[in-house]
């Protein structure tokens, strides 16, 4: 079959491009922008690759077209499909389809930590010799790219609560009929097609409604959006998690007992027994919950939770998730997906707890389409506060200040207008010792390279 892929460069439809080609598939597709790592890595799997959408790319007549949910009426190439009646599919729904039909599906969804939770998790069934299949929304550091078919029965996927196509408006996650579910968490995100948060509840609430009876859901403790999804209704068993200080209890559920501040050791404790210790190079509260919860959705598919202990301490993490790119002139740098005002506070607390009174820089991109409306911008000043000196990038093409959250930031903040402006204010604050941050779900310019550029022309003066 030849598959036409609409939007192949966004990381799902880029990560599904790839099983199309491996299951033997014929499959091309076209983007607005072709651009590494995306397009290297398509390129690479044998796919080939057209810049732009016009409407020739559908000669010869493919035998289907999957329309990525970035494409709208009056695209030329979806006006074509449209008009000469050829087959078409969203992606999720071809995922369904073709490919998850005879699987135990593992799905991990929530507003924070889905990339980094499912990368764990599949590495967990990994180590446990399970062969997993996957796809998820970057590229995990134990495996070589962000999707694989795999060899046995089990698939995780990232499930992602946007919209799947511009002809379906439901959530990607409802296609994909799992039978093992993680909800990370849940709050007021993707503005730009939610109305509020009891929007997105409403969602999470199909989602459940797909889970089977003899299925898991795995959910963590204090999260009153989700236990409001819950109440709605709930069919299938639910396992909890929680992190303490004081000695576990024996509830029947998982728990962590912290080892260090900064969660780079912690206890894993199921059903009142010590599995184990976990030290690895993960910071965060955060990363300790979304171990937790991985370990917890493996065990439902027969991985001992003693074996998840020696998996999660050999994971070596995920592409653009607080990933160290470097270090010259003393500082260390860091590429981080922040998008939300949750994950920047989640981050530089891990961070802070990690690296004590040292120097923190965060240089952040307000990207998301959710950020860029102004959604969140009440809470983006609080959500810096483990920073030392902040940098915000002030778009050309949003229409409020960052002023206003420059003015009430308790950490040194400034407003920057270009990519080098930024570089250059951050190299008068990094002084020997300094960890940088650099915070945007997007390609920021360049500014990774740019900058850790210039601390080794500083670090070879210095020299």
């Amino acid at each position: 079959m030849h598959i036409h892929i609409l939007g192949i460069c966004g990381t799902f439809m880029g990560s599904l491009a790839q099983l199309a080609k491996a299951q033997g598939h014929k499959v091309t597709g076209s983007d607005a922008n072709v651009y590494p790592p995306m397009s290297t890595q398509l390129e690479a799997a044998g796919i080939e690759l057209i810049q732009g959408f016009n409407p020739d790319q559908l000669d010869p007549i493919p035998d289907l077209v999957v329309i990525g949910n970035a494409m709208s009426r009056g695209n030329p190439v979806v006006e074509a499909v449209l008009n000469q009646g050829l087959p078409y599919t969203s992606g999720p729904q071809w995922l369904c389809d073709h490919l998850l039909q005879d699987k135990w599906v593992l799905a991990v969804a929530g507003t924070h930590g889905k990339t980094t939770t499912a990368s764990m998790l599949t590495w967990v069934l990994e180590y446990a010799g399970m062969e997993p299949g996957y796809l998820i929304g970057g590229v995990p550091k134990n495996f070589a790219t962000s999707a694989r078919i795999g060899g046995s029965p089990f698939f995780v996927v990232e499930a992602d609560e946007y919209d799947s196509a511009f002809f379906d408006k439901r959530s990607k996650f409802v296609h994909y009929r799992p039978r093992t579910v993680v909800l990370n968490n849940l709050e007021f995100d993707h503005a730009d097609i939610f109305a509020d948060l009891a929007a997105i509840q409403t969602q999470f609430h199909h989602l459940i409604r797909t889970v089977p009876g003899n299925g898991l859901i795995v959910v963590p403790d204090n999260e009153p959006a989700l236990d409001e999804v819950l109440e709605k209704g709930c069919w299938t068993p639910l396992i909890r998690t929680s992190v303490t200080e004081t000695s576990p209890q024996q509830d029947g559920g998982w728990q962590a007992r912290l080892l260090s501040d900064d969660g780079s050791h912690f206890e894993l404790w199921y059903d009142g027994q010590r599995a184990g210790a976990v030290s690895w190079s993960q910071t965060g509260l955060h990363n300790v919950r979304n171990g937790m919860a991985a370990a917890a959705a493996a065990r439902n598919v027969g991985v001992t939770p003693e074996i998840a202990v020696e998996a999660l301490s050999r994971f070596e993490g995920v592409k653009r998730r607080m990933e160290c790119l470097g270090e010259a002139a003393g500082v260390r740098l860091y590429d981080d997906f922040a998008h939300h005002p949750t994950a920047i506070e989640t981050t530089l607390s891990g961070l802070r707890a990690s690296v004590g009174s040292d120097n923190i820089i965060a240089l952040i991109e307000p990207r998301s389409n959710t950020m860029r409306m102004g959604m969140h911008k009440s809470q983006l000043a609080a959500a810096t506060a483990k920073a030392n000196h902040v940098l915000w990038l002030q778009p050309d093409d949003v229409s409020w200040s960052l002023q206003d959250v420059v003015d009430a930031s308790e950490s040194s903040a400034q407003l920057v207008g270009s990519v080098d402006e930024m570089i250059n204010a951050c190299l008068a604050l990094a002084k020997s010792g300094s960890h940088v941050v650099v915070m945007s779900n997007g390609g920021f310019g360049g500014i990774h390279q740019k900058l850790l550029s210039r601390l080794q022309a500083i670090e070879t003066e210095e020299s």
